[in-house]
C-alpha cells in the first residue's frame, strides 16, 4: 500500500480550508493552516493542528506570497500542499515551486495548469481532442478587428488568461468590435497581467453545464457526471445542481465522454472540471477547463457518495483510482446555493460587516460548508461568500422543496445577504419548470426583488411585535428579573408599553399573565398568547392558536434585530434606553472616502438641509430622520464640503443607506 502524507499545508482560508482539514484528519494526516492578520481568529486557524501567520500585508504579501508559503511548508515539516480553490490553486508557478522544493502539489501538474490556464491554448487542446467549439478567432486586437465582418454576431470577447466573469464583453455589431477589443484588452491586462484576448460566437440563451473529471498518474480518467451551473449573476454562479435535467441521456454521455477524452489526451491527474455551453438545440461547445476543485463540488459528492478531496489526496500520493467508470453511479438530486454577504436590491453589491446572528438550518438532507460557527465579522478584505448551502433529495422536486425550506430556516442578522432572493428564485415558475438560461438573473432580478418586498409587506406585523415583546418578557423572567413591573419599566403605573418592529409601532398592554400564558391588548385589540420556548436568540410562541417562531440578536448599538417569516426588522421598546449618539452616524471606509452619514436605525427622511457642493461646519445638522416616533438630527462631524446627497424628504431609509457623503477639510 502506498504511504499517504504525514502533514499537509493548506494554502487557503475559510470554508475550503476547513473542508480539506476534515478529510485530512479522517485519513490521519496532520494539517497546517496559514492566516493573515484579519484571519487570526478564524475557524480554520483554530481547527488546524498548526497555524502559521502570514503577516498583516495585502493578499500579494500573504495568501498569494509563494516564497512565504513554501518556506512555511518546509519549516513546519509538510510533505504536501493543498491549494483549495481560488488564490494560487491554478497558478503554475506555485505548483512548480512546490515540486522544486520537494513538496507534493495536491492538484495537476504545473504544465497542465499552464496549458489550460490560457484560454487560447485550451481551445487548441480541445480541438485536438475532438471537442466541439463555438466559432472564434484569435490574434492581436488589431488582427481580430480586421476580420470583424467575418464573424457571426453577436460575439463574445474574452481574456485569454481570464476567469470568474472578468475580462468579457458581448458585441452585437461589427462597428462596435474595435473599441470593445481595446477596452477588454486593457481590462484583461489590469486583472490578469495579460492583455491577450480572443473572440468567439456568442451562444444565445445558453445553459452552462460542466463535467467533473478525476484522473490519476497511471493514465486512468473517469467522469463523475455533470453539474448545471446556469443560474449566474455577473457571470458568476450562485446556484448549481446535479444532475442536469436539461440533458438527454445521449447528450450526457457524449458530453461526459468528450470531457474524459480531453483530460486523458493531456495526461491529466487530480480533480478537474471541463465547462461547456449548451444551446437551445442541446448542441454543446467547449468553454474552458478549471484545473482545481470547484466551489460547487459538494453537489457531485452528494449524488455520487464520493469525497473529491480524498480522491485528490490519494491520487497525489501516487495511488491509482480506486474505481472504474462503470462503478460511478448517480443517486438522487442535489442543489447548492452560494450564500453571499451582498444586496441583490442594490445590484448585488457586497455587504460586509458584523453578523449579529448566524443560525443555519438543521434538517434532513442539508449540508452546510462554511467558516462560521456563530456570529462574526464578514471582512471586506475577502470574497463575500459566507457559506455553501447544499441539499440532497430523491429527485429534483424533493431537493428543491428541501432547499426552499432550508433557505427559510437560514437566519443571518446584521448584514444584507442573498438568502431572501435565493428563496424567491427557487419558487419562481421558470426555475421550477427548468425554463431558464444564463440570462435568468438579468431577466428576473427586478421581479425577484419585488417579490422579496411583497413577501416582507405581507408579514403579520402585529404578530411579529407580540413575539418581540413576549421574548423580552419571557427572557427577563428566565433570567430571574421576574416581576412584570420590572419587565415593562420600573416607572410605569400599569403594565403597558409602546413597542416597534420596523416601521410598525403599537401600544401593548399586558392584561393578565399566568406563567407562560398572556392576555394582551395590541392597540386595543385582544389576543391570547403562549410562549412555548424561549432562549436568548430564539422564541417559539403562539398567538390566538397559531404557532410562530422568530430569531433575535442585539447589534453593537444596542438595538434588537428580529427575524420573522424570513425578514429582518429592527425593534424597540420605549421603556428600554439604547445608548448611542444619534449625531455620530458616519464611517470612513478608505482613503478619500470622507464621512458617510447613515441613519442610526430604519426610518423616514423628514428634512434634508444640504446639497452637493455646499460647505458645512462641524455640528451642522445635515439630515433629520424620524425613526420609531423619534426625530434624529444627523450632524457633520467636522468642517467640510458635501460631496453627494442621495436622499430626499419622505424617503424610507435603512441603516446601511449612505444619505450624505462629505469631503472633510483640513481645518
Amino acid at each position: 500500500m502506498i504511504k499517504l502524507f504525514d502533514k499537509i499545508l493548506i494554502a487557503n482560508r475559510g470554508e475550503i480550508a476547513l473542508r480539506v482539514m476534515r478529510t485530512a484528519r479522517r485519513l490521519g494526516i496532520g494539517t497546517v493552516a496559514v492566516y493573515s492578520h484579519p484571519d487570526r481568529d478564524a475557524l480554520h486557524v483554530a481547527m488546524a493542528d498548526e497555524a502559521w501567520p502570514l503577516g498583516d500585508g495585502d493578499l500579494l504579501a500573504t495568501y498569494l506570497n509563494i516564497p512565504l508559503l513554501i518556506s512555511i511548508a518546509r519549516e513546519s515539516g509538510c510533505d504536501a500542499v493543498h491549494p483549495g480553490y481560488g488564490f494560487l490553486s491554478e497558478n503554475s508557478d506555485f505548483a512548480r515551486a512546490c515540486t522544486d522544493n520537494g513538496l507534493v502539489f495536491i492538484g495537476p501538474t504545473a504544465d497542465a495548469i499552464s496549458r489550460m490556464g490560457n484560454k487560447i491554448e485550451a481551445r487548441k487542446l480541445a480541438v485536438e481532442a475532438g471537442l466541439p467549439l463555438a466559432a472564434g478567432i484569435t490574434g492581436t486586437p488589431a488582427e481580430i478587428a480586421s476580420k470583424a465582418n467575418e464573424l457571426p454576431y453577436p460575439v463574445l470577447i474574452k481574456a485569454a488568461a481570464g476567469g470568474g466573469g472578468k475580462g468579457m464583453r458581448i458585441v452585437h455589431t461589427a462597428a462596435e468590435l474595435p473599441s470593445m477589443l481595446e477596452t477588454t484588452s486593457r481590462e484583461a491586462a489590469s486583472y490578469f497581467g495579460d492583455g491577450a484576448v480572443y473572440v468567439e460566437q456568442y451562444i444565445v440563451n445558453p445553459r452552462h453545464i460542466e463535467v467533473q473529471v478525476l484522473g490519476d498518474n497511471h493514465g486512468n480518467v473517469v467522469h463523475l457526471f455533470e453539474r448545471e451551473c446556469t443560474i449566474q449573476r455577473r457571470y458568476q454562479k450562485i446556484v448549481e445542481e446535479s444532475p442536469s435535467v436539461t440533458l438527454t441521456p445521449q447528450v450526457r454521455q457524449a458530453m461526459c465522454q468528450a470531457a474524459v477524452s480531453l483530460a486523458k489526451g493531456m495526461g491529466y491527474s487530480s480533480a478537474g472540471t471541463i465547462e461547456f455551453l449548451v444551446d437551445e438545440s442541446l448542441k454543446f461547445y467547449f468553454l474552458e477547463m478549471n484545473t482545481r476543485i470547484q466551489v460547487e463540488h459538494p453537489v457531485t459528492e452528494l449524488i455520487t457518495g464520493l469525497d473529491l478531496v480524498e480522491e485528490q489526496i490519494l491520487v497525489a500520493a501516487g495511488q491509482p483510482l480506486r474505481f472504474g467508470q462503470d462503478e460511478v453511479k448517480m443517486k438522487g438530486h442535489a442543489f447548492e446555493c452560494r450564500i453571499y454577504a451582498e444586496d441583490p436590491a442594490s445590484g448585488f453589491l457586497p455587504s460586509p460587516g458584523l453578523m449579529t446572528l448566524f443560525a443555519p438550518p438543521r434538517a434532513l438532507g442539508v449540508r452546510l460548508d462554511t467558516a462560521y460557527k456563530s456570529a462574526g465579522e464578514v471582512s471586506s478584505a475577502f470574497d463575500p461568500m459566507i457559506a455553501k448551502l447544499v441539499v440532497h433529495g430523491a429527485d429534483r422536486a424533493t431537493a428543491r422543496s428541501r432547499m426552499v425550506a432550508a433557505l427559510g430556516d437560514f437566519v443571518i442578522q446584521g448584514i444584507k445577504t442573498n438568502i431572501p432572493y435565493l428563496r424567491q428564485l427557487f419558487l419562481h415558475p421558470d426555475f421550477i419548470g427548468n425554463h431558464f438560461s444564463t440570462a435568468f438573473c438579468d431577466l428576473h432580478t427586478d421581479e425577484l426583488n419585488h417579490q422579496v418586498e411583497e413577501s416582507r409587506s405581507g408579514v403579520k406585523m402585529d404578530v411579529a411585535l407580540m413575539g418581540y415583546v413576549l421574548h423580552s418578557l419571557g427572557w427577563c423572567h428566565r433570567e430571574g428579573r421576574g416581576t412584570v413591573w420590572e419587565q415593562t419599566g420600573y416607572w410605569r403605573l400599569d403594565p403597558r408599553l409602546r413597542a416597534g418592529v420596523g416601521d410598525y409601532t403599537a401600544t401593548v398592554e399586558i392584561v393578565s399573565r399566568r406563567g407562560n400564558q398572556f392576555d394582551l391588548l395590541v392597540d386595543g385589540k385582544a389576543h391570547k398568547a403562549l410562549v412555548r420556548h424561549v432562549e436568548q436568540s430564539k422564541i417559539d410562541y403562539s398567538v390566538d392558536g397559531h404557532t410562530y417562531s422568530a430569531r433575535l440578536s442585539t447589534d453593537q448599538r444596542g438595538f434588537t434585530r428580529f427575524t420573522f417569516d424570513g425578514h429582518e426588522f429592527l425593534c424597540y421598546r420605549d421603556d428600554r434606553l439604547v445608548h448611542h449618539d444619534f449625531h455620530v452616524a458616519a464611517t470612513t471606509t478608505g482613503s478619500g472616502a470622507g464621512n458617510r452619514v447613515v441613519p442610526p436605525m430604519p426610518g423616514k427622511v423628514i428634512k434634508v438641509n444640504v446639497s452637493a457642493g455646499q460647505k458645512v461646519t462641524k455640528g451642522e445638522v445635515l439630515v433629520v430622520v424620524e425613526s420609531m416616533k423619534m426625530e434624529n438630527a444627523l450632524a457633520a462631524l467636522a468642517n467640510g464640503v458635501v460631496k453627494s446627497v442621495t436622499v430626499k424628504a419622505g424617503q424610507m431609509v435603512d441603516t446601511d443607506k449612505v444619505m450624505v457623503e462629505l469631503e472633510l477639510s483640513d481645518e
